[in-house]
């Protein structure tokens, strides 16, 4: 069987101003797919913009908040209006809440499940009937290695993340026989803002704050450009699941191997994981 069939397709990529959506929607263009580009940052949104319409193809731009139920049921319209059909769904939009589940809002954890749950499900819902209409269609839904591991300090997002998997998964057998495919994106610490974006909560002391921002940053090292490739060619060879990195492999094969204990056991095996749990632990306690 022949690769999928982009050239002259067309891709919505959602979280497109940036980061792997922007890396996805280059790596796209550059396999001769047309774009359209969904994110609620403008500026950045332009320059995603020119940057593929450099590879020859056409890109439209669509300002949308990922929160907004009523913006993403406009979404299928404007896409037909500017590119006439739909090949590819990439639901890619996400963000972060930084400090353990105590330290947040109710309304906080609501948002990131609003970002990077219920607009998976509702933008998938709202273009399906496009999609169903192509030759062939992919759904790519973009979880995360905390979609499959549990490290402390992430339960808004891992909460949200391990729900993108299951959804991707159960929709895929509900689509067998269909033209619609489903692919799940599992990217390790890939160098995008979503830490630096995240929100931070009423519980977590500016120190706290500061020292997860900064072990983040040690972890996201691979290039958006890099994982965009990875998640295409995934598209390409019509992947069910890929894992993104090598540190992403590495989790999932000590989820594999100790399903409940995987993060304790990473945590004494790893030194910058296992300090950068301390110094926050003891902080917390400072602040208390």
């Amino acid at each position: 069987m022949s690769g999928f069939p982009f050239t002259g397709g067309v891709a919505l990529v959602t979280g497109a101003a940036g980061g792997i959506g922007r890396g996805v929607a280059l790596a796209l263009a550059k396999r001769g797919a047309h774009l359209a580009l969904l994110d609620r940052r403008e500026p950045a949104l332009a320059e995603t913009k020119a940057l593929v319409e450099a590879q020859g193809v056409r890109a439209s731009t669509h300002v949308v908040d990922m929160t907004d139920a009523a913006a993403i049921e406009e979404t299928p319209a404007a896409v037909a209006a500017a590119h006439g059909r739909l090949d590819i769904l990439v639901n890619n939009a996400g963000v972060a809440l930084m400090g353990d589940f105590d330290q947040a809002s109710l309304e906080d954890f609501d948002w990131v499940m609003d970002v990077n749950l219920r607009s998976v499900v509702r933008m998938t819902s709202v273009c399906l009937p496009m999609l169903r209409q192509a030759p062939e269609a992919r759904i790519v839904n973009v979880s995360s290695i905390f979609g499959v591991v549990t490290p402390p300090g992430q339960t808004a997002y891992c909460a949200s993340k391990f729900a993108v998997r299951g959804f991707s998964n159960s929709l895929r057998y509900e689509l067998r026989g269909t033209n619609v495919g489903v692919t799940v994106i599992h990217p390790g610490g890939v160098a995008t803002d979503i830490a630096k974006s995240a929100r931070t909560g009423h519980g977590v002391t500016n120190a706290q704050a500061a020292s997860m921002q900064e072990t983040a940053k040690k972890g996201l090292v691979m290039p958006p450009e890099r994982a965009g490739e990875i998640i295409v060619k995934a598209i390409e060879r019509r992947l069910a699941r890929r894992l993104v990195g090598v540190d992403a492999k590495i989790l999932a094969l000590l989820e594999r191997l100790f399903p409940v204990n995987n993060f304790a056991i990473l945590e004494r095996l790893t030194p910058m994981a296992r300090e950068a749990r301390k110094e926050y632990a003891a902080e917390r306690d400072a602040a208390e």
